[in-house]
This record gives C-alpha cells, structure tokens and sequence, in this order.
C-alpha cells in the first residue's frame, strides 16, 4: 500500500509542481534546513493593502515584518520597533524609534515608508481602504473623503522616528500592528511601480525573515528563502521553503505520505485516518466559515430570504460528517474563546446567544414571507465558492440541504479559482458566496467592523445606519469604558445577525500533518494561518 501511495504522489509531482529537493526523506536536505509544504490557494497579490485571502496573507507574513511581529505561542514582541514606544498619558500619542533594518535592495527601512503604507490603506483613491485603520487619528474622515491623506494622525519626525497619534485609546494596538494589512511597504518602490506592485516577485521589495522567489503572478508552486538582510537573520534557521498549491486533500495527503511535503492541511475522512498518528495536530482557530449575500441583487437584497437561507442547513452535521476536522457550528459573527467578559468571566458568545441556528420549520417561514415580499413562487440563485476540494464539499452540501429544506429554492453552485472569486466579490458579480475569514487580532470589533458602510470584507454592499452607529460607539463613545464597549459589541452583532447579511455556517479547526523532524513550525489561532521564522528541519 504505501509504496502504490508513493508512486501516486510522485506522479502527482508534475501536477502540483513539487520540488523533490523539499522532501523530508534527504538526510542532506535536513542539514540545509530546507522544508515543503503545501497551501490550499494562488497567491493573489503581494500588496498588504490590497489582499482578501489566507494564501496571500500567509506569505507576506513571512517576507514582511511591522513595528511588531508574532512571537511563540501568538506572543507580541518587538520587530521593526528597536523598543517599546513612548505612549502620551491620554493613550492616545506613541512614539517609536525604528531599529536599524533594510529592504532587500539595501535600502533603509524608514518611519517615511509606514507613513506612506498606513496612509495607502484609508485613501478612498486606492480602491481598497482598510477600516480597521480607523484606529488611527483622522482615518475615518479620509476614507470617507472628507479629509486629505496628509491628516492621517502618522507622522515621520525622522527617518527613524514614527509617529502615531489614536482616534480613541487602543489597547490592542500591538497585535493590530502584526497584521498582514499593517505590513510596510517601501515608499520608493511602491511609488515607482503604482498599480503593478506586488504583483508579482520582481515588483516588491521586502524586509522580513525570507525573500519570495518564483511567482510571476499565476504560478503554483513558489519558494521562500532566507533574507541575509533582514535584521534578526541569524535567528532564523530554515534557508529556503517550497510552497505548493494543492486544492484537494487526498492529493495532499499522498504527498505528505511519501514524503514530498512536510506540512499539510488536512479535513473530512483524513482525519479520523490520521488523528492517532504522532504526525497529526489540530490548532482551534478564530477563522469563520460563512456566506454572504449581495443586497444589490433583488432576490439576496430580500432580508426574510438571507434569513430562510441562513437557517436552512444543518450546521452540525456538516461538521461531524463533512469536514471532520474539528471545527464546531456557528450561529453568530464572532467565535467562541475568542474574547471574555472582563466583569463575568463569560465567553462573548455565550452572552450574546444563538442567532441564525439550524431550524428548518422558521427558516420555511422566513421562505413564505420573502415569496410573498417579492411576488414569487420559486427562485433560482447561486453560490460563488473556490475550487479547492473543502469548499467544494462545503458547497455540495450546503446546495443539497438548502434544495431540500426550502422547496422552491433552486441552488446552483459556481466554483471558481480562489483569486477568480476575490474579483468576482469585488465587483459585486454574485449572489451569495462562500468563504472564510479570519481576524487581524483578537477583540470582537475586528469582526464587527468589516460590516460598516464600506468596509473591509463588506462585499455584500451591506449599509445599515443603526449598525454603522453602533460600532462607531465601540470605537470612541466607549473605548475607554469596558462594560459598555462590551455591550455595545454585543449590540452591534444582533443588528447584523437580524439582518441576516452574513449567514454563519463554522468556527474552522485546523486540522494538519507535520513531519516530526520539523520543530518550531507554529500553526496560529488567527490572522496568518502559519509563522514560519521560528522553525527549523533536523
């Protein structure tokens, strides 16, 4: 048997476009702390303000570093900040003095280019603003035009001197500052090339642990290498990854099998195949699985139909008998042991309750009062999803309890390449779609902010003034009065969960194979999937 699965996943290699000098099996290839492994998407964009997807994110989080990186065991500490920084007494003022670091052109990594980055992420002009810059002094006013980029409350007083000044105090500041979208760019690159920076490997410049190599901007397969210039080098042990693209589990599998991958994800029946192995290890996350529903189109705009569709499918047993992996069912917007209530200890889930559960009798009224509210018998609509073998099973079953649970309801499914279905979201060409999201850092607003007016992953074109409201109020009116910040997160969710714009479907688990020789390779909770300066092969 295992020699039928190694000539299968050799075979496999031209496929996927696997590099042999990955394989776990070389005993020299270990010495050269080498490693392989896989990713379930393309690569869509090197930009850190202008991507959507897990795939992207993952790997800018290892050729970039920001004012502070992830640590072990999801710890904040100090990356492009030489030291902690100065904070004003109102909390609203840091100050911080930049370490001595370069790009990989030998540039110097300056206070100008973080100016230059967060001022990129809240202008209207760019096309993609990021509202969780808000935290930033003036930002909303410039994403909504009121206000030029130049007041953004980021300053450079010198090349090695940034800086910020807060709308309102942050005390999650440091991990927002990990995030893939806070990732700096070099302003002179990045001016030079507009539109066509990072696109591809030749069209960036970077400053973290590895360099990108091989990706002219539709590959599937691509490497990390070790950035000799990158300031804490010699604190990073592997010299060159591989990275894969494999869509499909079983394919993934047999080349883990064999060998040829050292780290792979894995869901469904693998699980239960592997979970006694020393090789299987499954990480709890904060990524959410969910649909969404474009309210620009008539059908989806109707709130009884998003709500008959959100309640129409049973959500535990898509977990226990789908995806297998150890993700639980989900019928809120923010995920279980994520946040607590400082004053009772309580999980925010738990005190914010179930929302859009699996109950088939009011997921058919909600059905009756849309056909009655659109003067229909029937509809017809689509779901945009991946075409990676997870969302694909996701999809399958979705569209066969929806059909079943909603007679006349026709329920087409429409898989497409993951950068494929990033356009199509953007450019509003859909009716509801599949994905997942994972948070930047760990507080509930992360999640309720990419819902305002405008926001981040609001591709569903979603605007609800009391909503929008509601979260500026966890921003300021309450930012320093935790009891109510607290219940005015937990306000903001019910409006948006009434709203059924989001139909929630998982808290994802990450089920992966690691080969035992490889040490440090940490799997995180949320924001990037993996970190990868820390690891090593032996």
């Amino acid at each position: 048997m295992k020699k039928t699965t190694k000539m299968l996943a050799t075979s496999l290699l031209v496929a996927v476009g696997l590099a042999a000098c990955g394989s776990n099996s070389s005993s020299s290839t270990n010495a050269a702390n080498r490693l392989t492994m896989t990713t379930f998407g393309e690569l869509t964009t090197l930009d850190s303000a202008d991507y959507d997807d897990v795939p992207s994110s993952d790997m800018m989080g290892q050729i970039f570093e920001g004012l502070y990186r992830v640590a072990a065991n999801n710890k904040v500490e100090l990356g492009m900040a030489a030291q902690e920084p100065k904070v004003s007494e109102d909390g609203l003022v840091y100050t911080f003095t930049l370490r001595d670091a370069k790009w990989s052109d030998g540039s110097p990594v300056k206070a100008q280019d973080f100016v230059f980055t967060y001022r990129k992420l809240v202008n209207p002009q760019e096309g993609h603003v990021a509202q969780s810059a808000d935290v930033f002094k003036n930002a909303k006013k410039i994403r909504s035009g009121e206000l030029p980029v130049e007041e953004l409350g980021v300053k450079a007083l010198d090349d090695k001197t940034l800086e910020i000044t807060l709308e309102n105090p942050a005390p999650y500041l440091p991990k927002l500052l990990t995030g893939s979208r806070f990732l700096p760019q070099s302003e002179a690159v990045a001016k030079k090339l507009g539109d066509q920076y990072g696109s591809n490997v030749s069209n960036v410049v970077v400053n973290g642990p590895f360099k990108l190599e091989g990706w002219t901007g539709s590959e599937l397969t691509w490497k990390l290498v070790k950035n000799a210039d990158y300031w804490d080098a010699s604190n990073v042990a592997l010299n060159e990854v591989t990275v894969n693209v494999s869509k499909e589990v079983a394919t993934s599998v047999q080349l883990f099998d064999s060998k040829q991958v050292q780290y792979t994800t894995i869901s469904d029946q693998f699980v239960d195949q592997y979970k006694s192995q020393p090789t299987f290890h499954a990480q709890p996350k904060a990524t959410m699985g969910y649909m969404s529903f474009n309210t620009l189109k008539p059908t989806t705009a109707n709130q009884h139909f998003r709500r008959a569709i959100a309640m129409a499918y049973d959500k535990q047993a898509l977990t226990n008998n789908v995806l297998k992996d150890g993700s639980i069912p989900s019928t809120g917007l923010i995920p279980k042991s994520f946040a607590t209530n400082e004053a009772t200890g309580k999980d925010f889930v738990d005190e914010s309750g179930d929302f859009l559960k699996f109950d088939v009798q009011e997921a058919q009224k909600e059905w009756e009062l849309a056909k009655k509210e659109l003067g229909v018998s029937e509809a017809t609509v689509t779901l945009l999803t991946s075409d990676t073998g997870t969302s694909k099973l996701v999809g399958e079953y979705l569209q066969a309890q929806i059909q079943k649970n909603l007679p006349g309801v026709t329920f087409k499914l429409q898989p497409v390449p993951l950068k494929n279905r990033l356009e199509l979201q953007r450019a509003s060409d859909f009716d509801i779609f599949y994905g997942t999201w994972a948070p930047d850092y760990q507080d509930p607003l992360n999640f309720l902010e990419q819902y305002i007016t405008g926001g981040g992953i609001n591709f569903a074109k979603y605007s609800n003034p009391e909503y929008d409201k509601a979260v500026d109020a966890v921003k300021s009116t309450y930012a320093t009065q935790p009891e109510n910040r607290w219940n005015q997160m937990l306000a903001a969710e019910k409006v948006i969960m009434n709203d059924a714009v989001v139909a929630p479907i998982y808290q994802a688990s990450q089920s992966y194979l690691l080969a035992e020789n490889v040490k440090g390779f940490e799997v995180l909770p949320f924001g990037r999937t993996v970190n990868l300066r820390q690891a090593s092969v032996q």
